[in-house]
């Protein structure tokens, strides 16, 4: 994401959900957002990111010029689907909140420990569940998962074999992992 140029459509909240999962997750990537009204929470945010700029202003056509991929997070379906035709024709990648069927992807919901990321998706069709998946995960999972990351990375660079052995060694050796909470 962060050798592309995003186009964010919107200054409210879901506007803020996406741009705080881009920033989170990519935090190099160059953002402009275009909205009529930036919420305070969106302005909040935007003094953290070296890489967004922010226009208050309403959507030209133009805004698309420059973009590979497009998030459109009004609250308006005639100007989202309108937006959505004019993105298309110049061949970006759409992602139109809250509108399944006017998505080339989705955002995933992602829990990060460390060098662990896991992504969560409904396909649109609840991103709620995605959020409280996420929660009870990043709850669920240890903050020094990390430290199990670099021992099966340790193990890993020492091991002897084809890709099989290694593969079924792996396997025994974190059995370990899932057999019993107790055992850890």
């Amino acid at each position: 994401l962060e050798n592309l140029r995003l186009l964010i459509v919107g200054g409210g909240n879901v506007c803020y959900e996406k741009l705080t999962a881009v920033s989170h997750n990519s935090p190099g990537t160059n953002i402009v957002l275009v909205a009529k009204k930036i919420s305070p929470e969106v302005r909040s945010l935007a003094g953290q990111l070296t890489h967004l700029t922010l226009h208050e202003r309403p959507f030209a056509p133009a805004d698309l010029d420059q973009a590979d991929i497009v998030f459109i997070a009004i609250n308006d379906r005639t100007m989202s689907h309108q937006i959505y035709i004019q993105a298309k024709k110049r061949n970006r990648l759409v992602n139109v909140a809250d509108t399944p069927d006017l998505c080339d992807f989705y955002l995933g919901s992602i829990v990060q420990k460390g060098h662990l990321k896991l992504a969560i998706s409904t396909n649109g069709k609840s991103p709620t569940i995605a959020k409280r998946l996420r929660e009870m995960l990043s709850e669920a999972l240890p903050d020094t998962f990390d430290e199990v990351l670099d021992n099966i990375q340790i193990i890993r660079k020492r091991m002897k074999g084809n890709f099989q052995e290694k593969v079924n060694r792996l396997n025994e050796i974190t059995k370990v992992l899932v057999e019993s909470p107790d055992s850890l």
